[in-house]
């Protein structure tokens, strides 16, 4: 005999959605085509149909710790083939920032990213830190003169570790604190829904399913899927390795630093040189290519969340270049003042990362592995 389910909506939820997405929640009458159109739709777990019908019904406790919501790429075939303009793509898109917010505390922080009125502030709030930081320890130089230019006597290594050192520990804590709640609500919505039995998360097994989807979310097979945005794996892609390869260069600044004794600046036949440097152009003309396909895309909703990302890592490419630039021309004072620049656009991206939409890398990763050991789990419960 099948029992009855207890519908709760969620009115405020519906509001929510509807407003933060744009969109019509009731336009969506269940056709199928959005499931059917999509290629990366799983006919055990099929979207984004069961999605649309859960919004429209305010269901949030299935949708906000519902690891299919990241599974779409948003490439925006669904919606281009939805006979009514439902646009089931921006109503996922809509759902992901609507689970960045609930899993990144606090979650007044969020309210930072979705006014452009408060824009001027998340730079204005780092550079008072910064400068504050630099003038009690004493270790900002605002006139380093000298023969070369060196940034580091005008902003010290010590003095930036002691910046994004510990707002890079507390960056992960957030994380941390974020994932360990999403997994544990994902469990238990699966559970709930009988799609798995009840009962803690095998971590070993767990780990293990993510490091080897990893290649698969690294080359963004996905995309290659799509028909609609196609062409967006190539620029995600650069996106993704500037990033990566910005990081590596990073520590690998440092391990010269402190094990090697080895001091900047560097010439720029150095390896991790020319590395820093193809990262930082394809940083920019990856930045580039997802703005105009953006403009180009009339038909995919495209808000203040989404533009400030490809905003800040469009600047931080730019401003990393012409600091270097400066450098090399010997123009100290436009080389200093822009390094400064550089470094409050590092500050936004380390700082906010668990709450702008480059939190999506983390949680996307988590929610595949997942979807990948729940399948894993259902074929081999006991192994």
């Amino acid at each position: 005999m099948t029992l009855p389910v207890l519908i709760e909506p969620d009115l405020d939820f519906i509001a929510q959605i509807s407003s933060d997405s744009g969109l019509n929640l009731k336009k969506c009458y269940q056709c199928a085509t959005c499931s059917v159109a999509c290629t990366i739709s799983h006919d055990d777990r099929p979207f984004p149909r069961k999605e649309m019908i859960h919004a429209a019904w305010g269901l949030k406790d299935r949708l906000i710790a519902n690891p299919d919501i990241w599974l779409c790429h948003n490439c925006g075939d669904c919606s281009t083939l939805c006979p009514r303009d439902a646009r089931p793509g921006d109503v996922l898109n809509t759902l992901r920032k609507m689970s960045i917010k609930e899993y990144s505390k606090p979650a007044a922080m969020h309210r930072l990213f979705n006014d452009r009125r408060k824009l001027p502030w998340l730079f204005i709030l780092p550079a008072m830190i910064i400068m504050t930081m630099g003038l009690v320890t004493g270790l900002m130089n605002l006139s380093p003169g000298g023969d070369r230019i060196v940034f580091a006597h005008f902003f010290p290594v010590p003095l930036i570790e002691m910046i994004f050192i510990p707002l890079s520990l507390g960056v992960t804590l957030v994380f941390f604190q974020g994932i360990r709640r999403f997994l544990k609500d994902m469990q238990a919505t699966d559970a709930r829904l009988g799609k798995t039995a009840p009962g803690p998360l095998d971590l070993k097994r767990f780990l293990i399913t993510l490091i080897t989807q990893l290649p698969a979310i690294i080359k963004h097979e996905q995309f290659s899927f799509c028909s609609e945005n196609k062409g967006r794996k190539i620029s995600h892609m650069m996106v993704a390795f500037s990033f990566t390869s910005l990081a590596f260069v990073a520590g690998a600044f440092v391990f010269a630093l402190y094990v090697l004794n080895s001091h900047g600046p560097y010439d720029q036949i150095n390896p991790v040189k020319i590395l820093a440097n193809v990262s930082g152009i394809a940083l920019i003309a990856g930045s580039l290519l997802l703005i105009r396909e953006r403009r180009a895309n009339a038909r995919q909703t495209n808000g203040y969340f989404d533009w400030y990302l490809l905003g800040l890592a469009l600047f931080l490419g730019i401003t990393g270049m012409l600091t270097q630039t400066f450098r090399l021309a010997e123009i100290s004072w436009a080389a200093y003042s822009m390094y400064f620049i550089h470094l409050l656009f590092a500050f936004n991206l380390v700082a906010f990362l668990p709450y702008t939409k480059l939190a999506h890398l983390v949680y996307r990763t988590v929610a595949i592995a997942y979807y990948h050991y729940t399948k894993k789990e259902k074929l081999s419960p006991h192994s």
